[in-house]
């Protein structure tokens, strides 16, 4: 097993974790809460959201969104934890979000109710800026899930068809070029990120693990955990300590949720 240090312990359900100016910011589905942590474990909640806070990212000048998924909107938290609506994002199972340099922001629609609705393929649809409502700009992906931009590259886990799936972004957010980025078989690939060499690292729950592949396929390396891994983030000074949120998936243990950080 890996060298982790557990950074956090005692969360409901941890996602989306996100480095940025020195923290780390994720979400707590399971207590409505969006936290900041430091690199010492202190934790403070940012934000409580009366639904389920299910990813966050920034815009261009700096305000902080998040998927509130149940009531299918984008919503800004500012300054002293204030929640406002930003969006709203219509019907669908609104899951993970990216920001471009554009400051259009990705959000995916799984397509089915999960867990336990019949599979239906999912799609992604783009909120440009100053737009009243979000466009779909690609359909029929298997479950999507982690979503990451690498320059004018848009990301995303396929986690039903194993496999990482690449567009190239335009300016107005219209995404062309589909491609097979690595394919994964064997793996449910979650939450994703990218690091300086342009490889992923992408969370899998039920092989509880974190693996970084490079496009094209090669697995670089694995970081193996002791339950399932939901998503992941590069950060700390040299943006070389990876952040695992981890749970046991399935087991019903309340409160076992963790951010784990190991050095890679």
């Amino acid at each position: 097993m890996s060298e982790l240090r557990t950074l956090v312990s005692g969360i409901a359900m941890g996602e989306s974790p996100r480095w940025r100016d020195g923290q780390l910011y994720f979400c707590d589905w399971g207590a409505g809460q969006i936290v900041r942590a430091g690199l010492d474990g202190t934790s403070t909640v940012l934000a409580e959201v009366d639904d389920l806070p299910i990813c966050i990212d920034w815009l261009p000048d700096g305000r902080l969104l998040a998927v509130s998924g149940q009531k299918g909107q984008l919503i800004e938290i500012g300054d002293g934890g204030t929640v406002r609506q930003h969006a709203v994002l219509g019907d669908g199972r609104w899951n993970e979000i990216a920001v471009d340099r554009h400051g259009n922001v990705f959000v995916n629609d799984i397509g089915f109710d999960f867990p336990g609705g019949e599979f239906r393929p999912g799609r992604i649809c783009v909120l440009t800026p100053g737009a009243d409502a979000p466009r779909e700009v690609a359909d029929g992906l298997a479950f999507p899930n982690g979503t990451a931009v690498r320059g004018d590259t848009l990301i995303v886990a396929e986690s039903y068809a194993g496999r990482l799936t690449a567009f190239d972004i335009a300016a107005d957010g219209g995404l062309s070029n589909r491609r097979e980025f690595a394919a994964v078989e064997g793996s449910a690939p979650d939450g994703i990120c990218v690091d300086a060499e342009g490889a992923v690292w992408f969370a899998d729950v039920p092989n509880q693990r974190c693996v970084r592949v490079a496009e094209g396929g090669e697995i670089l390396a694995i970081v193996d955990a002791d339950r399932g891994c939901f998503s992941c983030a590069l950060g700390g000074p040299d943006d070389r300590t990876l952040f695992i949120t981890a749970n046991r998936w399935g087991e019903g243990a309340a409160n076992d949720g963790v951010v784990y950080a190991t050095r890679v």
